[in-house]
């Protein structure tokens, strides 16, 4: 009996400790896609679920390994900062400011940031400084909005849904109208990009007209098993489809981040926080690749 309980602290202890490891760490995941109609090619880094955390004191572990890559932009798809009364956005802020005085920085709001920004009453007006400051350095958030990048021919669009659609457990249907009420439609000859924090809706999202979905919110499933994947959403399902990685629905493609940091409880296991890069090329035909 007493072997059983050393032998079952020990693998409560080592997986408390790759707990810990996994949730101080990140890697960098790459993928490369050939799109039709492009006009030139277009290298940038996702971001997504940092919750304030820093890699390094003003994570410079983070930025530095950005700057090897030399992107042409920055897309973030939401929750930099967690959603808390009196909420700390120091960490989060340094960060995209740091970056706005490098690249262009395309931002849309998470879960986290839009009860933020509509619950002032609990939250405070924090947000609201955070936004404008970040809109004074250069950073565009996309709220329902489109930016076009008339180069390369790509139009980036970010997306925010309502509350409701983050609910627990069930998976709440969301009309084929609601997506161009808030956008408008997706404009033929141009290369569409959605940053959409809330991966669940993906084929709603390729139902719209997104060529490419960046998404996150899952964390990766907290957990990963092997064959299995991600063990936990934050809607409280078990295994969920989509937990982490690429994802195709007829024509369009979802990159789905798995995030880099964490909220509630600050551990992830076989689970390392990852910076996504991608590369799009203008070359007609050929495969998506992971690297």
């Amino acid at each position: 009996m007493i072997g059983l309980l050393i032998c079952m602290a020990c693998a409560a202890a080592a997986m408390l400790a790759v707990g810990v490891r996994d949730a101080g760490r990140f890697v960098t995941v790459e993928y490369r896609f050939s799109c039709r109609g492009l006009k030139k090619k277009y290298r940038f880094v996702m971001l997504s679920d940092l919750h304030n955390k820093r890699f390094g004191a003003h994570n410079e572990r983070l930025l530095e390994k950005i700057d090897e890559y030399r992107p042409d932009g920055v897309l973030i798809a939401g929750d930099m900062v967690t959603s808390q009364v009196n909420a700390d956005y120091g960490p989060a802020g340094e960060l995209v400011e740091a970056l706005a005085g490098k690249y262009p920085v395309y931002y849309a709001n998470g879960n986290h940031e839009y009860r933020m920004k509509t619950e002032s009453k609990r939250y405070g007006f924090g947000y609201d400084a955070y936004h404008r400051k970040l809109e004074d350095k250069g950073v565009v958030f996309l709220e329902n909005g489109n930016v076009s990048l008339p180069e390369q021919g790509i139009r980036i669009f970010g997306v925010e849904i309502d509350r409701k659609y983050y609910g627990k457990l069930r998976r709440k249907p969301m009309s084929e109208d609601y997506l161009p009420a808030l956008l408008g439609k997706a404009r033929p000859g141009e290369y569409t990009i959605l940053l959409a924090h809330n991966p669940d809706y993906f084929p709603e999202y390729a139902s719209w007209g997104a060529d490419l979905v960046l998404s996150g919110h899952v964390h990766g499933g907290i957990m990963r098993l092997p064959w299995l994947g991600g063990v936990l959403s934050p809607a409280l399902r078990l295994f969920p489809e989509y937990d982490g990685g690429l994802f195709e629905k007829g024509k369009s493609r979802m990159v789905l981040g798995r995030g880099l940091g964490s909220h509630t409880i600050p551990l992830r296991f076989f689970n390392p926080g990852e910076l996504i890069v991608v590369s799009l090329n203008p070359e007609a035909g050929g495969r998506n690749i992971r690297l």
